[in-house]
C-alpha cells in the first residue's frame, strides 16, 4: 500500500506540472520529493548533477550562437533547401527540419522554417497538412539524435556508468531515425484529399478566408553569424572525435587506476569553451546570451529536469526490489513495455527529457541491456499524442487552408499517422540495429 501510494504522489507531482507547463514541472517535481521525505520518510534520491551541468554548457554555448546571429543563419540556409525542390516538400522539409534540429540540439528552428514549409506547399499545389504536419514531429526526433540536445546529455549520463558511450548511442538513434521519417514522409504524402477536392479548404476559399501567402525575406547573414555556426559545428565534431577516439581524452587518476576523462566532463568542457570563443571573435556581447530564446528554454529545461528526476530517483531507490518483482518478469517476456511507457510519459509530461528520466533508469534497474533501452528510447516521440506543443498550435494555426487540424477525438490530428509511424518505425530499427552490433 505505501509503495501504491509514494507512486501516486509521483504521478500527482507529474500531472500537476503538466497542467502548468515549463519549469513548474520541475518545481512540482521538487513538492512531490518533499511528501516522498516528509510522509513516507523516504531518502532523497540523486539529482543528475552531470546531465544539469551538460545542458547548461550546451544551452550555453547555444545561446552564443544564436546571439551571434547563428540560428539565423541555419534558419536560411534551411530553407534554400527547401525551396530547392518544392515539389518533394513532403520529404525535404521534414529530413530539413531533423537535421537543424540536431545540429542545434532544440527544436526551435522549426518555428523560423514553418512559413517557408506553407509557402511552398500552397505555392505548389502540394496539401499543406503532408508536409507541415511531419516536418514539426521530425523536428522533435531531432532531439533524440542530436549530440547537444538536453535529452541527449540525460541519457548520456544514465548510460555512460553502463559503458555505452555517446557514439555508441548515436549509431543507433541516427540510423533509425533517418529510417523513420522516411517511413512517415512516404506515409504521410498518401494522407488527405488534394486541395481542389478538399470541402473545408474550398469552403474557405469560397468566404475569401485564405489569400496566397507571402514570400518569406531569408535575409542576409553576418560574417560573425557564419562564424558561430561553424564555431558551434567544430564542437559537435570534436564532442563525437572524443567519442569515438578514446584515446583522444585526457588521462587522470580513477578507482582502479588511471582512465580517460569521462564524456560528460569532455562535453561540459567543449561546449563552455565553444561559448567563449563564440564571445571573443564573433564579438558578441555576453550579456545577450541569457536573453536567447535557446538559452532560456534550456534553463527550464533544467529546472524541469533537476524536479522530476529527483522524484524519480527518490522513489525507485526506495522501492528498487518491489520494482524489479513486480515489473521483472514483464521485462524479460516483453521488454518494448520501455517503449510503450516511454511514450505514455511523454505524451502526459509533453517532455523527452521527463520522459527519459523518470523510465530509463527502472530499465537499467530492470537489467535491460543498454543498446535496448537506447533503441526504445526513441519512443519519447510520443509527446505529440495530444495536440498541446506549441510546434502543433503553430503549425495549424499558420494552415489557412485548413488542412493540418485536430479532429474532435482530440488524440487523432493531422499529426497522430506522422508520429505514430516514426515511433514504431524508430523503435523496430533500433532494435534491429542494436542487436546485430551489440546483441
Amino acid at each position: 500500500m505505501d509503495v501504491a501510494l509514494q507512486a501516486l504522489t509521483v504521478l500527482a507531482a507529474i500531472a500537476l506540472g503538466v497542467r502548468t507547463k515549463g519549469l513548474t514541472v520541475g518545481l512540482w517535481g521538487a513538492a512531490g520529493v518533499l511528501v516522498l521525505v516528509w510522509v513516507f520518510g523516504l531518502p532523497p534520491g540523486s539529482v543528475p548533477t552531470s546531465a544539469i551541468f551538460v545542458i547548461f554548457a550546451v544551452v550555453t554555448a547555444a545561446g552564443a550562437m544564436q546571439a551571434a546571429g547563428g540560428i539565423d543563419y541555419l534558419v536560411g540556409i534551411a530553407q534554400r533547401v527547401i525551396r530547392a525542390h518544392p515539389n518533394q516538400v513532403t520529404f525535404i522539409a521534414p529530413y530539413v527540419a531533423w537535421l537543424f534540429a540536431t545540429g542545434a540540439g532544440t527544436g526551435f528552428v522549426y518555428y523560423s522554417i514553418l512559413p517557408v514549409i506553407y509557402e511552398v506547399a500552397y505555392g505548389n499545389k502540394v496539401r499543406p497538412e503532408r508536409p507541415m504536419a511531419i516536418a514539426p514531429t521530425a523536428s522533435q526526433m531531432g532531439i533524440t539524435s542530436s549530440p547537444v540536445s538536453s535529452a541527449m546529455a540525460i541519457m548520456v549520463g544514465l548510460m555512460a556508468p553502463l559503458g555505452f558511450e555517446i557514439t555508441n548511442i548515436l549509431s543507433i538513434v541516427l540510423p533509425s531515425t533517418a529510417i523513420a521519417i522516411g517511413a512517415a514522409a512516404f506515409v504521410q504524402n498518401k494522407i488527405g484529399k488534394p486541395l481542389d477536392r478538399d470541402p473545408v479548404y474550398q469552403a474557405r476559399l469560397a468566404a475569401g478566408e485564405v489569400t496566397a501567402p507571402e514570400p518569406v525575406d531569408i535575409g542576409v547573414a553576418s560574417a560573425s553569424a557564419k562564424r558561430s555556426t561553424w564555431i558551434f559545428g567544430t564542437g559537435i565534431l570534436l564532442i563525437l572525435a572524443f567519442g569515438i577516439f578514446e584515446g583522444l581524452r585526457p588521462v587522470i587518476p580513477g578507482a582502479d587506476g588511471p582512465e580517460p576523462l569521462a564524456m560528460t566532463t569532455m562535453i561540459q568542457i567543449i561546449m563552455l569553451i565553444v561559448a567563449l570563443v563564440i564571445l571573443l571573435w564573433c564579438r558578441t556581447r555576453s550579456a545577450d546570451v541569457p536573453r536567447a530564446q535557446v538559452f532560456r528554454s534550456g534553463m527550464s529545461a533544467i529546472i524541469a529536469l533537476w524536479g522530476v528526476s529527483w522524484l524519480a530517483n527518490t522513489f525507485i531507490a526506495a522501492n528498487e526490489d518491489s520494482i524489479v518483482e513486480g515489473l521483472g518478469g514483464i521485462a524479460d517476456n516483453a521488454p518494448i513495455f520501455i517503449a510503450v511507457a516511454l511514450f505514455i510519459v511523454a505524451a502526459l509530461t509533453t517532455s523527452q527529457s521527463s520522459a527519459t528520466i523518470a523510465i530509463i533508469p527502472i530499465g537499467i534497474t530492470l537489467g535491460l541491456e543498454p543498446w535496448q533501452l537506447t533503441a526504445m528510447w526513441m519512443a519519447v516521440i510520443g509527446l505529440y499524442t495530444f495536440p498541446i506543443n506549441g510546434s502543433q498550435l503553430a503549425t495549424i494555426e499558420l494552415d489557412a487552408t485548413g488542412s493540418t487540424r485536430i479532429s474532435r477525438f482530440v488524440i487523432y490530428h493531422s499529426f497522430t499517422i506522422g508520429m505514430l509511424v516514426m515511433a514504431v518505425v524508430s523503435v523496430l530499427v533500433g532494435l534491429g540495429i542494436g542487436g546485430i552490433f551489440y546483441g
